[in-house]
């Protein structure tokens, strides 16, 4: 599978843009994407998306790769990854639902599915599972899961690439109960996982 972590203008695939986008092949971790690029002429870019994403409707503007260009980039990627067609991350139907929108702008056939793997689900599962937290299920934010799995909150502004490398750790903990990624290696595994 990969884990993606698209930062966008706003809400809506079909008025906003994708602006970055980070991803890691959960099987190799090693194989990383992270590209950036201005939004697609006409995309409404909304203020509080820049408040999250830490990106200047400026620094935007100036950016020399083209939304297609960034696309592109990433279903090249993405081909190279064969048998990983699984999409997976925190919040995977609003990443997906901007990579297929955006794909389909660029006139590219997506190599992957509309199978996804819910990092919220997977952690609400766990802790189904662990009766003394049970009560600490109904706000399972990415900031949440992540504190859940011993790790600190994601870095504000937000990133693509760290957002990706953060999910994907924190999958590893939760599915096999231990360390992906080298940079999270000094943060303990709670003994619960």
């Amino acid at each position: 599978m990969i884990v993606v972590d698209v930062e966008t203008t706003g809400l809506n695939p079909r008025k906003n843009s994708i602006v970055s986008i980070g991803a890691v092949n959960f099987e190799k971790p090693e194989e990383q994407f992270y590209g950036e690029c201005r939004p697609w002429v006409g995309a409404t870019v909304n203020d509080q998306a820049l408040l999250i994403n830490g990106f200047s409707r400026e620094y935007l503007k100036n950016n020399k790769k083209s939304h297609n260009k960034l696309i592109l980039e990433f279903a090249e990627w993405m081909d190279i990854q064969i048998g990983n067609d699984i999409i997976a991350g925190h919040n995977p139907f609003f990443d997906t639902s901007f990579l297929f929108y955006s794909y389909n702008k660029c006139k590219i056939i997506p190599t992957f599915r509309h199978r996804i793997v819910d990092l919220h689900s997977i952690c609400y599962a766990k802790i189904l599972k662990n009766i003394e937290l049970k009560n600490n299920t109904n706000r399972l934010t990415s900031n949440a899961i992540f504190n859940y799995v011993g790790l600190d909150d994601e870095p504000n502004p937000h990133n693509g690439l760290m957002g990706a490398k953060m999910e994907t750790e924190a999958l590893s903990r939760l599915i096999f109960g231990k360390n992906i990624l080298l940079e999270f290696k000094k943060f303990k595994i709670p003994k619960y996982l």
